[in-house]
């Protein structure tokens, strides 16, 4: 394969898909982004990646792009199909992603977790570069994570390594988890989580964006709801700290656009629940934004490719 061959990096979220060609040194050509639309099903959110997919190749004609990786919700299997999906994409498990791009696209297809594909992103090209061992965190319309440890992405048994959104949290009241489950960070933390809390304080059911400018502009309610979420998410920070002892902690995400909100409290949850050691660890925001995850799967695409034989 030649080196500086450009893949196609494509981000399938609960909120947003993203698309664009991504070359050998991680620069970006032709980003896309549209919403996912979630509610209409998994034959609809597959047609919008594909037509966000197909505007990043239109605007790339220039680059030779030979393969496709792509980070998605859920829990995928080494076939590229998910196993397991909440509900922020419903009828979203079982879905053969890579079957369904290989067919449309005519090339090679990589299948990822999206947070996943973010941690390689962030270890190869943004905040953890240079990390040996790293837990990148987004936190969006779910929470998920992604573990690498010397610089490797730790997939895990299932392919579920790093889930921490689905652990549980110590809160008296009782949260149902987009996966099923109940008391999960998700429940609490992620940005539905947090949009849902202040319309049962409030009566106003205002978007995320929304809730910060009211926090930033002195409201005390969203600034009070948005510090808990984001404590709690600090003491889960903290819990993972002490069983990975990582060098860096990446926080991505939507809810990583409220850093001047949240770091404080983010620092207060991990040092209650830290060890001495742990507690140390570096805490960083994304440096790629939106594009994280879509730089993280061409990589991938591009290591997969490597190892074809034909690349030999």
């Amino acid at each position: 394969m030649n080196g500086n061959a450009a893949m196609l990096g494509v981000d399938i979220g609960g909120t947003k898909i993203a698309a664009a060609v991504v070359t050998s040194d991680g620069h970006v050509v032709g980003f896309n982004q549209r919403h996912t639309p979630a509610a209409d099903g998994s034959e609809a959110v597959v047609e919008e990646a594909l037509t966000v997919a197909r505007a990043a190749l239109a605007q790339s004609m220039d680059a030779a792009v030979v393969g496709c990786g792509i980070g998605t919700a859920g829990t995928v299997d080494t076939h590229g199909v998910i196993t397991h999906a909440t509900s922020a994409l419903p009828g979203w498990a079982g879905t053969d992603v890579r079957a369904i791009f290989h067919r449309a696209l005519g090339m090679p297809v990589v299948v990822l977790n999206d947070v996943h594909a973010m941690a390689i992103g962030e270890g190869r090209y943004g905040a953890a570069v240079g990390s040996a061992d790293a837990l990148v965190v987004a936190v969006g319309t779910g929470i998920g994570g992604g573990i690498l440890h010397d610089g490797q992405l730790v997939i895990g048994a299932s392919g579920s390594a790093g889930s921490i959104g689905h652990v549980p949290v110590s809160i008296p009241d009782r949260r149902r988890c987009p996966c099923g489950g109940w008391n999960h960070l998700e429940a609490y933390a992620a940005g539905p989580a947090i949009e849902a809390r202040y319309a049962e304080v409030t009566g106003l059911p205002h978007r995320l964006p929304t809730i910060a400018a009211q926090a930033r502009a002195g409201d005390s309610v969203a600034g009070t709801l948005i510090k808990e979420a984001a404590e709690l998410l600090g003491r889960a920070l903290g819990g993972a700290a002490n069983l990975l002892d990582p060098d860096i902690i990446v926080i991505a995400g939507g809810v990583a656009a409220l850093e001047d909100l949240i770091t404080e409290p983010v620092l207060r949850g991990l040092a209650d629940e830290a060890l001495p050691g742990p507690r140390r660890v570096r805490i960083g925001f994304s440096s790629l934004g939106a594009a994280a995850a879509v730089v993280g799967a061409a990589s991938i695409a591009r290591d997969s490719a490597a190892h074809r034989p034909e690349a030999r």
